[in-house]
């Protein structure tokens, strides 16, 4: 009895997280450039049992041991980074990422990085009085150099190509490069830590290079850099209610197991010899 209430408590505890991580999902349905969550599950620990001779009677089939399972705990959760469907909004500073990529930008005055698959850049000023391209956040997109791109003022229009190169347009028509968008693409997405919504980050202790290494937008990379949309979330919805079901359903058998458990726990408890 103690066995199957340490199961069901173990089971109850990861179903939990799980059920976490679904809400998580479901609750960014709308938001632009959201990675799902995926959880992965594993065995606590399992215990082969030898059964007693006397249990070995004519006509029997099976061998003389079975395996008693300690329940399962969530091991990892790690964002699903494959691409979310693509809208159109036609606005200038709206950018998406048709492939496998992020954009970096800068967390802090500290050097700190962050990775985002949100494209929803605006332009802000720093506190020297610089325009330069920001998240909507207010983190400053980083360029190949590792440093934000500035927005001159006078620039009378501001494109992105294919290639992720921000091009002003001069009050004499003229186009000058501003800069071109710094990607990253991720080798072990199980080491990004996700921050917020749609920013991720690489914890302390670990190296940037061994989680993602530099990427430029080329046909030859399959990425592609898209002025004037945005990348929706990736969570399908009708997936994700349906493993709110499954996993449900799964904590309520734990739970009744539990409380069987307790309740012949009791009655053992209250016999009289």
């Amino acid at each position: 009895m103690n066995g199957s209430m340490i199961s069901a408590m173990a089971s109850m505890n990861g179903l939990q997280q799980k059920l976490d991580m679904l809400a998580d999902n479901i609750a960014n349905v709308n938001t632009v450039g959201y990675k799902r969550k995926v959880g992965t599950f594993e065995d606590l620990l399992t215990t082969l049992k030898q059964q007693p001779e006397a249990f070995n009677q004519p006509g029997r089939l099976t061998p003389m041991g079975f395996n008693q399972g300690w329940g399962s705990r969530l091991t990892m959760v790690q964002p699903d980074l494959s691409q979310g469907p693509l809208q159109q909004t036609d606005q200038p500073f709206d950018v998406a990422i048709e492939g496998n990529a992020l954009f970096q930008v800068q967390v802090d005055n500290d050097g700190h990085l962050g990775y985002t698959r949100g494209g929803s850049f605006q332009t802000s000023f720093t506190s020297n009085g610089i325009n330069i391209l920001t998240t909507k956040e207010g983190y400053p997109v980083s360029g190949i150099n590792e440093k934000p791109i500035e927005i001159p003022a006078e620039m009378q229009a501001v494109s992105i190509d294919s290639a992720g190169n921000v091009i002003g347009t001069l009050p004499t028509g003229g186009l000058m490069t501003l800069g071109q968008l710094k990607l990253v693409q991720v080798d072990k997405p199980a080491l990004l830590n996700q921050v917020s919504d749609n920013l991720f980050a690489i914890a302390d202790g670990i190296q940037p290079n061994d989680v993602l290494h530099d990427v430029t937008a080329s046909p030859e990379s399959k990425i592609a850099i898209k002025q004037g949309y945005l990348e929706q979330s990736n969570v399908v919805l009708a997936d994700e209610m349906t493993d709110l079901i499954s996993v449900q359903r799964a904590y309520q058998l734990s739970a009744r197991a539990l409380t069987s458990s307790d309740t012949m726990m009791g009655l053992a408890n209250n016999l009289r010899a």
